[in-house]
């Protein structure tokens, strides 16, 4: 969907005519380069595709994954005020919290997937995706713990984690950005489904169950907080290496 125009990587629609020569579908021919007709079209690329590619790029800022995250940041007042209505005991009003937490946790599934599959991954993205997962998730324990239906501490764990790694990705943001790994996306769908549990009132087996649920969210919680400190470590070292390798070059 952001590939680059066809006057952008192939330049001029009379390209192909200007090499003109047998022999630029693969060997030496008149352009003097071997190969030529590998670009589309059979003209060689201009030297400005890069270019073109990289404006491109810039523009699908407001895509598709980059709206549905800001959706999830807009969501979080709104869950908010459900959450709390009524002294926030009010059944109808947790399941309406409910839902909204569950569009937010869903629309948290879609920009990634969507991100991936049609090339609308962004610098802006890989760090907003994850401050949205961390808005509407803390708002939801900070809720739930203030209502005394989940304890503070499992809400500090949690949202210390969370903050913990986002200061981690602005700290090494100089040296590259760490995306979110399988163990994140798998601590996120754990934490979703315990905190959804919690938002709901439930009674009998099913909050036993939750219980169990929070736990295991908490433990991987905890696991992958500890490798995004190892990330952060190697991608720092590996970025200061790159540094000097290149400021001795430049001596040279």
């Amino acid at each position: 969907m952001t590939g680059v125009p066809a006057s952008a990587a192939g330049g001029s629609p009379g390209a192909k005519g200007a090499t003109g020569a047998p022999g630029a579908s693969g060997t030496p021919g008149v352009s003097g380069t071997p190969g030529a007709s590998d670009a589309p079209g059979g003209a060689k690329p201009a030297r400005g595709g890069k270019l073109g590619a990289a404006a491109v790029n810039q523009a699908s800022l407001w895509n598709i994954a980059n709206i549905l995250t800001m959706i999830r940041l807009v969501l979080v007042p709104g869950f908010v005020a459900l959450m709390l209505a009524d002294g926030g005991y009010d059944p109808a009003m947790r399941a309406w919290a409910w839902a909204a937490f569950a569009v937010a946790m869903i629309t948290d599934i879609f920009d990634g997937h969507l991100a991936r599959a049609y090339d609308l991954v962004t610098d802006f993205g890989k760090i907003a995706d994850p401050i949205a997962d961390k808005a509407i998730m803390g708002a939801a324990l900070v809720c739930l713990s203030a209502l005394d239906d989940l304890p503070w501490w499992v809400t500090l764990v949690i949202l210390g984690r969370e903050l913990g790694v986002t200061l981690l990705r602005f700290v090494v943001i100089r040296y590259g950005v760490i995306p979110a790994s399988r163990g994140g996306k798998l601590k996120t769908l754990a934490q979703g489904t315990a905190v959804g549990m919690y938002i709901l009132p439930l009674t009998g087996a099913l909050a036993t169950l939750r219980f169990w649920v929070m736990g295991v969210a908490v433990i991987l919680t905890v696991v992958t907080g500890l490798d995004y400190v190892r990330q952060a470590i190697v991608l720092r070292r590996r970025g200061i290496a790159e540094r000097r390798a290149a400021a001795a070059e430049a001596e040279r």
